[in-house]
């Protein structure tokens, strides 16, 4: 069977379809949310790697419609960016900027957007276009990690959080020391909704997503807070890592 005729059969695919989500992949970073609370007290958000802008559907109705709703103020309301190199169509309280995240420039113009501000979440469902060669293809999703991380250390505040979608590997363990150089709490977690088919393209490689992604065997979701100390923009080191599934 055809990967659409089972995309079809998916429940989540359905549910996207009825609520108007633009990928089935909205109902991770939900679940998401509903695990770890990101979205509490969150007023400035930075979507990579957005479209076709599910996840910046997500923020949009989960921060900056509510806050409408109950007449916040324009100039408080919540302020989302998103970013990719693909364009993508509005979203009601969603800034878009189409460019490269690993651009200086990029970066500067989201901040441009926050008033000065750093960002309280940065959420990241990107991945490269798969090769098949499993190596190759973990080592271009730790480098755009990586590059969500640079991104991260110049606009995210101290204490914000970072969601990002990780391939987990046998090299997997240089990627993690790397992360709790700068986060002090890095969970490893799989939503419910994470799809686990496309067995035969991915039966050696485990995944460690923060998003999800469609074509491994295991999906995670990895949740990171920052802690800063003084006036500096380092981060202290914290050896542990905590791991939460959903079945």
């Amino acid at each position: 069977m055809g990967k659409a005729s089972k995309d079809k059969r998916d429940i989540y695919y359905r549910k996207a379809k009825e609520e108007g989500w633009r990928a089935r992949s909205a109902f991770k970073l939900l679940q998401i949310d509903e695990s770890f609370d990101i979205f509490r007290d969150v007023t400035h958000v930075v979507d990579l790697c957005a479209a076709p802008g599910s996840w910046s559907q997500v923020l949009s109705r989960k921060l900056y419609l509510p806050a409408l709703a109950r007449g916040v103020p324009a100039e408080e309301l919540p302020k989302i960016v998103a970013i990719d190199l693909q364009p993508m169509a509005p979203i009601e309280g969603v800034t878009t900027i189409q460019g490269d995240i690993t651009s200086m420039d990029k970066v500067r113009e989201v901040l441009s957007h926050f008033d000065g501000q750093y960002a309280d979440l940065i959420v990241g469902d990107g991945a490269p276009d798969v090769t098949g060669l499993h190596d190759l293809d973990e080592f271009m999703q730790a480098q755009l990690i990586l590059a969500g991380l640079t991104v991260a250390t110049h606009i995210l505040k101290p204490g914000g959080t970072f969601i990002a979608k990780i391939f987990r590997g046998k090299d997997v363990s240089l990627l993690y020391s790397q992360l709790k150089i700068f986060f002090p709490n890095v969970t490893c977690a799989k939503p419910k909704s994470s799809r686990n088919s496309s067995i035969g393209t991915w039966v050696r490689v485990r995944v460690v997503l923060l998003a999800v992604t469609t074509l491994c065997v295991f999906i995670f979701a990895l949740v990171l807070t920052t802690n800063c100390f003084g006036n500096h923009r380092g981060f202290h080191r914290m050896p542990r890592l905590h791991s939460t599934t959903w079945f």
